[in-house]
């Protein structure tokens, strides 16, 4: 098969488009046949070595498919049935071997390259809008890139639950894409906190910011007392250490640094998560954006179009 292997870490040339040997399902996996990768910023720390890996690796973590082998002790699944997955390296490759209590099944009436799309970015969508804040009708809400990936999806999700949703974006293109998704108000970066103080007097309820670095001390201002600040992602880059204090001189305020690997540690809130999130876009509720779908060959084109921040929604690669 061909895979997409990082031999040494650094930017988007060290992904290479090589042959590689098939993988073999251990007991407890099934091999599948990828119908399409999804590409996420994950990735690209991986890639750059910022989250470290064993050298070389096959590279990506998410995508959909269909089963054609299983190994030994798998019930449950089948060969022919259309499986998701996240959190399993390897995944930019033709096949790849899923353990089962990492994958999910895809019901009828959502595509596989819909699922590999909405994975990753759904379940974190997902988890932070039910647990690490629990979004409830008359809530602000406050997303930053919220024409991306994830942001399109807490977008949606956050209204769905009731909540008044700000938004900030880059481009008008991109407020366009987040009032579409529901979006309420949608600002530029420059100065979003005294915006947002404007818009909701005391500030918001909680901040969902994968952006990082550019936005934090921002996002902190634009909370109200006793608010949750999100941390989830750092596109922008890290954030460096703060003093707890500032916390409470902004109103004794929450704090977190969420991953979505602790938000479906066990089998059954996986399936809870993936439940919602699959029950939603097969009814028409929960709208997937794709805005690149890349040969898996080009896995460097898009790693450079994500980075340059060119793209919005999700990007794919298909093998």
């Amino acid at each position: 098969m061909h895979a997409i292997v990082v031999r040494a870490t650094g930017g988007p040339e060290a992904l290479t488009y090589t042959e590689h040997p098939d993988p073999v399902p251990n007991p407890g996996e099934v091999l599948v046949d990828v119908t399409a990768a999804g590409v996420n910023f994950i990735d690209v720390y991986h890639r750059t070595g910022r989250y470290p890996l064993s050298l070389p690796f096959v590279i990506g973590g998410e995508g959909a498919g269909t089963v054609i082998a299983a190994g030994e002790d798998v019930e449950g699944v089948s060969a022919g049935d259309t499986v998701a997955w996240t959190n399993v390296m390897g995944s930019y490759a033709e096949k790849v071997a899923v353990p089962v209590s990492r994958l999910v099944r895809v019901p009828e009436g959502v595509s596989a390259e819909t699922a590999a799309a909405v994975t990753l970015q759904g379940l974190t969508a997902h988890y932070l809008t039910h647990s690490v804040h629990e979004v409830k009708p008359g809530d602000d809400v406050l997303v930053h890139a919220a024409a991306g990936g994830v942001g399109l999806l807490l977008v949606q999700i956050a209204k769905l639950r009731g909540a008044r949703v700000i938004g900030t974006v880059s481009t008008e293109e991109k407020e366009k894409l987040a009032r579409q998704a529901g979006a309420d108000e949608v600002l530029r970066y420059e100065g979003f906190s005294e915006a947002v103080r404007d818009l909701t007097g005391s500030g918001v309820h909680v901040v969902y910011d994968g952006v990082g670095a550019a936005t934090f001390d921002g996002s902190l201002a634009s909370l109200r007392p006793r608010g949750m600040m999100a941390l989830y992602g750092q596109a922008s880059g890290p954030v460096p250490p703060i003093d707890p204090q500032v916390l409470g001189q902004h109103g004794s305020l929450f704090l977190t640094r969420p991953s979505l690997a602790h938000y479906v540690a066990t089998r059954e809130e996986l399936a809870w998560r993936a439940s919602d999130l699959f029950g939603w876009v097969a009814e028409g509720r929960l709208k997937v954006h794709v805005s690149g779908r890349y040969p898996l060959a080009e896995a460097a084109r898009a790693h450079e179009d994500l980075e340059a921040r060119r793209t919005t929604g999700k990007l794919l690669l298909l093998p």
